[in-house]
Formats: C-alpha cells, sequence, structure tokens
C-alpha cells in the first residue's frame, strides 16, 4: 500500500483536494494517509462497501478508546449519545424516534415554507453593489428550516450558528487548543438552551420534533433526556451545516460554468443538485472503525483500526462518472456518496435536498443577472468543505 503525505490545513489544498484524491486514486482502492496516521479509501466501490459492512462502525471498541482530557469532558458528555457516533441498538431507537419526525409527508409539507423563506431572503438583498450570499442567502436558510422543524425561536438562530460552527471545530483539522476551549464553552450554553427548551415543552406540547421526541420517551422507550438534547443539537448543528455548503458551492458551480434558471426547471432541478452534491460535497471525509479483522480491498484491517472514507474522492471515481471532475448538470440522475450510505446515511437527506431544489430555482428566477464579484475561496475547514465568502451581484 503506498504511504502519501498531505496536510489537510495547506492552502492549495483547501481550495482545491482534488489534485491529491486522484494522486491517491491512482495508488488503488486504498492508501496509507500520513498525516492522519490512517488507512483512506478513495474508490467508489471501497467507500461504499466500508460505509455498508456492519464490521465497520462509529462506534470506537471501549477498550480502544483514548482517554478523554479533562477539558473535553463536557464535549465528549453530549456526543456520547449521539446517534452519528453509535451502533444498534442504541442507534437504532434514536434514529427510528427521529424518523417519525423526519417522514417524507412532513418534509415534503415544507416545501412551501423554504419557498416563502427563500423570497423573503432574496427581498433583503442589497441593491447595486457586491454582497456575500453566504450570511445574506446560503446560512439563514437552512437554520432557520431547521429551527421550525424542531420548535425552537428562528430569532435564536443567529446564536444557534455560533455555537454549532464552534463545535464542528472539533472535527477540523485546523484544531487547536483554544478551538478546543470554544468547542467545550458552546457546548455547554447549547445544552443549557436546549434544557431550557425541553422544560418548556414538557408543559406546553406543539407539533414539533422536541414534543415528539418527549412524547417517545413518555412512552417508555427510554430515550434519557440526555439523548434527547444531544439529538436535538446534533439536528441543528447537521441539520445546516452540510446544507450552508452545499448552496454556496452548488451557487459557484453553477456560476463559474456560466448555467443559470434553464437547468433549474422542474424538469432538470433533481439531476443539477445530485450533481451539486456530486462534484463538489460538503463533507470530504467520514471515518470507521474496524470491529473484527477484515480483508477488504487487498489490506488486512485489524480490529480497532480506523479508515477514512474519502466520499468527495468516492464521487470523482472515473470508474463511476465519465470526466468526473466536470460539473455537469446533465449528467443522468444516480446515487453518490454525499450523504454516506448504509446505517449512517444522513436523515436529513430528504430535507437537505429539497431546500436545495427549492431555493436554488427561486434564487436565479429572482436575481437572473447574478454573477460572481471576486474569485470564490474555500474556508480552511478540512474535512468539511466549504466556502469562506461568496461574493456576488444580484444584477
Amino acid at each position: 500500500m503506498q504511504r502519501l503525505s498531505q496536510s489537510p490545513t495547506d492552502p492549495a489544498f483547501v481550495q482545491n483536494p482534488y489534485p491529491f484524491y486522484e494522486r491517491a486514486r491512482k495508488a488503488g482502492p486504498l492508501f496509507f494517509w500520513e498525516d492522519y496516521g490512517m488507512v483512506c479509501a478513495t474508490s467508489a466501490t471501497a467507500v461504499g462497501a466500508i460505509l455498508r459492512d456492519r464490521r465497520f462502525g462509529r462506534e470506537v471498541p471501549e477498550d480502544r478508546r483514548p482517554p478523554v482530557p479533562d477539558h473535553l469532558r463536557p464535549f465528549y458528555a453530549v456526543e456520547a449519545h449521539s446517534m452519528l457516533e453509535l451502533e444498534p441498538p442504541r442507534h437504532t431507537r434514536l434514529r427510528s424516534l427521529v424518523l417519525r419526525a423526519f417522514t417524507s409527508r412532513r418534509i415534503a409539507a415544507l416545501g412551501p415554507e423554504i419557498a416563502t423563506l427563500a423570497h423573503q431572503l432574496i427581498d433583503a438583498f442589497p441593491t447595486g453593489g457586491a454582497f456575500d450570499l453566504l450570511p445574506a442567502f446560503a446560512r439563514p436558510l437552512p437554520v432557520t428550516v431547521i429551527c421550525r422543524l424542531l420548535g425552537v425561536p428562528e430569532a435564536d438562530g443567529e446564536r444557534l450558528l455560533v455555537w454549532s460552527n464552534a463545535m464542528v471545530g472539533m472535527y477540523q483539522a485546523r484544531r487547536t487548543r483554544a478551538t478546543e476551549d470554544a468547542a467545550v464553552a458552546a457546548t455547554e450554553a447549547f445544552v443549557g438552551y436546549m434544557r431550557a427548551h425541553v422544560d418548556t415543552r414538557r408543559g406546553s406540547p406543539a407539533d414539533d420534533l422536541i414534543t415528539h421526541l418527549i412524547a417517545a420517551e413518555a412512552e417508555g422507550e427510554r430515550l434519557s433526556t440526555d439523548e434527547l438534547i444531544t439529538t436535538c443539537i446534533l439536528l441543528l448543528n447537521a441539520g445546516h451545516e452540510a446544507t450552508v455548503h452545499t448552496i454556496g458551492n452548488g451557487v459557484k458551480a453553477l456560476l463559474k460554468g456560466g448555467f443559470g434558471g434553464e437547468v433549474l426547471v422542474p424538469s432538470r432541478i433533481e439531476g443539477t443538485v445530485e450533481e451539486i452534491l456530486r462534484q463538489d460535497p460538503p463533507l470530504h471525509l467520514f471515518t470507521r472503525c474496524a470491529y473484527e479483522d477484515i480483508e477488504m480491498a487487498g489490506h488486512r484491517f485489524r480490529r480497532g483500526d480506523e479508515v477514512g472514507c474519502l466520499l468527495a474522492a468516492a464521487n470523482r471515481d472515473p470508474q463511476g462518472w465519465d470526466t468526473p471532475a466536470r460539473f455537469n448538470p446533465a449528467r443522468p440522475v444516480r446515487a453518490n456518496l454525499s450523504f454516506g450510505a448504509g446505517l449512517h446515511f444522513c436523515v436529513g437527506a430528504p430535507l437537505a435536498r429539497l431546500e436545495l431544489q427549492v431555493a436554488l430555482p427561486i434564487l436565479f428566477s429572482r436575481c437572473p443577472g447574478l454573477a460572481l464579484a471576486a474569485p470564490p475561496r474555500y474556508a480552511d475547514l478540512y474535512h468539511f468543505h466549504g466556502l469562506e465568502t461568496l461574493m456576488v451581484r444580484a444584477g
């Protein structure tokens, strides 16, 4: 197996990680990433197989877990109840409860609300000059939607964004002690905030996700209050973080490629959104842990070994797509790995797709002259992948 070195915080890599992925793929379906100290998968076949194989999972065996430093205990106390980090049976119970609210009917019913919100945000765009589309459109839209779904005040969206950004800093390659301290402070504030809302909903039920989770708890499904709070935090964080990046990356791809409303009409919107997700996804690296000795893609994983699944590399595998680096909204719709696969397939994928399918056509219809006002630059967020700013003119 080839060993490759590439700092994930190198400025050139941050702006364009794909040449490294191509170099890694030429070494085979697996390579050893020196900077992370683990084997990583690059091909669509290998990544898909690992994500679907129940001999790999997110929850590290107890005897292989490193000790948690004292200053990080509040953060990991919350993570210990996250279905993103758990395996059955706890994962099964939590996911089934969340899916009661994330029904296809309930999500589809959000379409008109998403459309109204998109129009309201566009109404507030500055006139006559360049502005950053991220805070004006990409960030407030998904966080407002998830606030409404959960049943927390949408006026708190900005505060929730700050906490969320601090918490996800724990998964970024640029992580420092300052990042960790900020994540812990955000975690404690977020827990206090959600605990207050849970207490309120116990006395005043409503038609929202928090109320549904409380009802499930009361019905004896053994969902603890800590699990409930962590699940709400996870949904708030995951419910907007990836969508913000995808809106930004997608608008950039459309404008740089010279595409507009013609690829966002009802007959083409699904394919365009899937191409946005495939070609430049918001999450590039997702890890799994081997639960037993496993032979995979010619490599022998030992129990406890960590493996990195490079979703963005898999999405550009030439074995799966012709000219995969090219942004081509006319591609036939087919599955990609941007939302993962298997047991941990993103529970919010239908909502994210709906937000993109509703909001992007409205944006380009209302702003037919939308154009880049400056070269877009990616933020140092790896293993997330999103823009730092997206300066545009509305036309």
